[in-house]
C-alpha cells in the first residue's frame, strides 16, 4: 500500500534548502525526540523522527520507508537514515556521510549537539553523554532503556559493575523493570535485619529475583521463620548471604516440610535444628530426602554404621550431605584405609570428626599423617582418641608447637601427645610450654618466615 507524504512537495523548500541546508537539518533532527516508539521482539525501542520526505512508493510492511530521491543543482540525490549502534537506549538518527547540500559540516555538529541533550522534568536541557559513557559496556550488550538508569546508580553504591548488570540480566531479566524506589525498599529491610552492605553484592549476583520480592508478602515471612526455627538475630543475615535462594521457596509448602522432614525422617533433635540451618542453610533449599537416603545407605553398608552414627554426624557437620559419595566419602576412606585403620576406628573418626569428609587428600590429610609418623613419632591409632589432629592447621598450628617445645627442651621423650595441640595458645603455654604467650608468638613467625622461603626457594 502506498504511503503519501507526510509534508507535500513543495519546490520553494528546495530552494531554501540548497541555501541554508544546515537550517533545514537542524529543524528535522531537533523534531526528532517526538517520534512513534516501536516494538521489535518484545524489547522496546526508541523514538525515530518519521519527518523526512517518504517515497510514495514505500511498501507498508517495511519497518522504514525508503528515502526519497530528489534533484539540487543539477545533481540526484537521496536522503538517508541511519539506524546507530545502541546507545542510551535509544536508537540515534544520523545523517549518512554523504552531503545532502553543498557543505554538510555544520549540520552534522548541530546532529551531535541536538542528540547529547534531553529534557529533565523542569523542562531544562541536560546533557546525555555522562550516562552513555557511564553504562557503555551494558549498552554493548542489552538495549539499554534510559529508565534502567536510576537502578544501576543505586546498585552501584552496593558496589556492582557493569558487568554485574549484564550477569543479572542473563539470569533474569525482568529485574530491570523494578522501580528504584522498590528496590531500595527491600534492600533497606535486607540490611535491617542484619545483611551486611559488602554482602548485598554477592545476594543479588546469585538471586538478583530478590529485588521484585515485597517486603510485607516475602522477605518478612520468610526472615519471620528463620527467628521461628531459634535462630538469634545476630545470624539471621548470614543465612540469607549464604543461601538467598530460600526467598524463592514457599515457607508453607516447602520450607517447613523441609525442617519436619529433618525431624521426624532423618531423626535430628529439634533443638539442634537452628544448629544445623546455621551450619548449612542450603540444607534448607536441598532435596533432603535423596541426599540423607543416598549417603545414609552408603556409611551403612561401607563402614556398618548405624543410623545414630550418621545422625551425629549430619547434626555436626550438615554439609556432609552435599559432598558427593563417589568424588568426597570414596576417596578419604579410602586413604583412611591405607594407613592401617579398619572400619570401626573410621567410623570413630568421622562420627567425631565428620569434618575430614571434606579435607583436601594431597594438601592436608597426606601431609599431617606424615608429619605424625615421621616428626611426631606417634602412630596411626592416636587419631582414633585424637581425630581433632586431622582438622588442626600443619603450620599455624602443629608445626610451631611441636618445635617450640623441642626448642625449649620441653618435649617428652617417645611418642609425641598429640593432647598437645588441642587447647589454646595461652593454656599451650600455661599447661606445656611454661612460657609467656609472645615469646611463643614471636617463635612461630619466625618458622613460618622460614618455611616461607623455603617454599620460595624449592619453587624458584
Amino acid at each position: 500500500m502506498a504511503v503519501s507524504s507526510l509534508y507535500p512537495f513543495n519546490p520553494s523548500i528546495l530552494s531554501r534548502v540548497a541555501a541554508q541546508p544546515h537550517l533545514f537539518a537542524y529543524s528535522v533532527l531537533s523534531r526528532s525526540k517526538f517520534g512513534e516508539t516501536v516494538a521489535d521482539d518484545g524489547r522496546r525501542k526508541s523514538r525515530l523522527s518519521r519527518f523526512l520526505a517518504l517515497s510514495m512508493h514505500s511498501n507498508a510492511k517495511d519497518e522504514f520507508a525508503e528515502p526519497a530521491e530528489f534533484e539540487v543543482e543539477g545533481k540526484r540525490l537521496k536522503s538517508q537514515k541511519k539506524i546507530n549502534k545502541r546507545q542510551g537506549g535509544h536508537r540515534q538518527l544520523d545523517i549518512s556521510r554523504k552531503s545532502i547540500v553543498g557543505n554538510f559540516y555544520l549540520a552534522k555538529n548541530k546532529t551531535k549537539e541536538v542528540d547529547s541533550l534531553h529534557m529533565d522534568n523542569k523542562g531544562r536541557l541536560m546533557s546525555k553523554a555522562p550516562n552513555e559513557k557511564k553504562y557503555q559496556k551494558v549498552s554493548e550488550e542489552i538495549d539499554l532503556d534510559e529508565k534502567w538508569l536510576p537502578l544501576f546508580d543505586y546498585l552501584t553504591t552496593f558496589g556492582l559493575k557493569e558487568s554485574d548488570f549484564i550477569q543479572m540480566y542473563e539470569r533474569h531479566m525482568p529485574f530491570l523493570q523494578i522501580n528504584v524506589s522498590s528496590a531500595g525498599e527491600r534492600l533497606e529491610y535486607l540490611l535491617s535485619v542484619g545483611v551486611k552492605n559488602r554482602d548485598i553484592r554477592r545476594i543479588l549476583l546469585r538471586q538478583p529475583q530478590i529485588l521484585e520480592y515485597t517486603v510485607e508478602n516475602n522477605l518478612k515471612s520468610h526472615v519471620a521463620f528463620l527467628r521461628g526455627l531459634g535462630i538469634p538475630n545476630s545470624k539471621i543475615g548470614l543465612i540469607i548471604a549464604v543461601a538467598p535462594s530460600l526467598f524463592s521457596y514457599s515457607v508453607e509448602n516447602s520450607l517447613k516440610p523441609t525442617v519436619r522432614y529433618l525431624v521426624e525422617e532423618v531423626g535430628i533433635n529439634e533443638k539442634s535444628i537452628s544448629k544445623v540451618v546455621q551450619l548449612s542453610p542450603q540444607i534448607l533449599v536441598q532435596r533432603i530426602d535423596i541426599s540423607w537416603n543416598t549417603r545414609y545407605i552408603f556409611l551403612s553398608k561401607e563402614l556398618g554404621a548405624s543410623r545414630d552414627s550418621v545422625v551425629k554426624m549430619v547434626t555436626k557437620h550438615p554439609q556432609l550431605l552435599h559432598y558427593s559419595i563417589d568424588d568426597g566419602f570414596v576417596p578419604r576412606i579410602n586413604f583412611l584405609r591405607s594407613i592401617g585403620m579398619r572400619n570401626l576406628d573410621i567410623l570413630k573418626v568421622l562420627t567425631c570428626l565428620p569434618q575430614v569428609l571434606s579435607l583436601s587428600l594431597e594438601d592436608n590429610l597426606k601431609p599431617k599423617y606424615m608429619y605424625l609418623i615421621n616428626e611426631l613419632r606417634n602412630e596411626v591409632h592416636s587419631l582414633t582418641k585424637y581425630p581433632m589432629y586431622l582438622s588442626l592447621s600443619l603450620d599455624q598450628r602443629i608445626r610451631p608447637r611441636h618445635k617450640f617445645l623441642v626448642a625449649l627442651k620441653k618435649a617428652p621423650k617417645g611418642p609425641f601427645p598429640l593432647s598437645s595441640f588441642v587447647p589454646t595458645d595461652e593454656c599451650f603455654c600455661q599447661q606445656w610450654a611454661g612460657t609467656s604467650l609472645d615469646k611463643y608468638l614471636s617463635f612461630r613467625q619466625q618458622l613460618l618466615l622460614k618455611e616461607f622461603a623455603k617454599k620460595y626457594e624449592r619453587q624458584g
